[in-house]
């Protein structure tokens, strides 16, 4: 690799899932006119908000792009509030413990942490042979089949697969965003997005049936979204899972490594700052 887990690095991957992100809003507002889903850049922070239970309603960027201050906080927050949302921030380590620091004196607390991996896209990646499966980009006619077979890849979780319906049904009308469908025997098992800003794809959206799992369909997802970026003069690939997950696990075995672990902050609605 020709670049270093830096700040650098980390601006170019936090704008990067921050500019898909807002890709979000207006598709949601065609879709739900009165939903209220919108985002705007405070100095270089991009504030999401999607719904006050959407997991997309949140920040990109914090202290990565402009010093953190009080006064650009309560802007953020003054967003969010008016919403009737929690404020929160996914923040990055490069960040500096100042960020970190300054939202906890507010009363902001850790609610989750992810790690961010990424790869060199060198040229197009061939898929894996996999018996019995196909891999290829969603078309109109499969938009149904899509959204189902994304939300049942979360059907063990009743609460946030009812959630992933929405994001599903929002993503798969997202124009600016490329999804994939992994076929066995013409039955659709899996699915996968990407998304692409300034050089830098993010593979996001994966999820495979229960029934599927092992069969190596993300294997075949993670190949062509990546053959995909390359093929759009990508040269960084990056994605989130959970620290030490086994979706962690699966990227590294195939060639990803781990840039930096980010933490997740949250200010309850209605709760005023210390």
């Amino acid at each position: 690799m020709s670049w270093f887990m830096d700040l650098d690095l980390s601006r170019r991957l936090e704008r990067t899932e921050g500019a898909v992100t807002t890709s979000f809003p207006p598709v949601k507002q065609r879709l739900v006119p009165d939903c209220g889903a919108t985002w705007h850049d405070f100095d270089g922070t991009y504030a999401i908000f999607d719904g006050v239970d959407s997991p997309l309603t949140q920040t990109f960027g914090l202290g990565l792009f402009a010093t953190t201050t009080p006064a650009l906080l309560s802007d953020i927050e003054a967003f969010f509030g008016e919403r009737g949302a929690a404020v929160m921030h996914e923040v990055s380590p490069l960040a500096g413990v100042e960020t970190s620091a300054l939202l906890a004196d507010r009363g902001y607390r850790p609610i989750e942490m992810s790690t961010v991996l990424v790869q060199d896209i060198a040229g197009s990646t061939v898929a894996p042979a996999s018996q019995g499966l196909g891999v290829r980009t969603m078309q109109p006619p499969d938009r149904a089949a899509w959204i189902e077979t994304s939300v049942a890849g979360w059907a063990n979780d009743a609460m946030f697969a009812a959630i992933m319906r929405s994001i599903a049904e929002v993503a798969s009308a997202n124009d600016a965003m490329a999804h994939f469908l992994v076929e066995r025997d013409g039955r659709p098992i899996a699915t996968g997005s990407l998304g692409i800003h300034d050089g830098v794809a993010v593979l996001a959206g994966a999820s495979t049936i229960p029934s599927a799992r092992g069969l190596g369909a993300q294997a075949l997802l993670l190949a062509a979204r990546l053959a995909e970026a390359g093929r759009r003069g990508c040269q960084i690939a990056m994605m989130v899972t959970a620290p030490g997950s086994t979706s962690q696990r699966n990227a590294e075995r195939r060639g990803f490594r781990v840039a930096y672990t980010r933490t997740k902050w949250r200010l309850e609605p209605g709760r005023q700052p210390q």
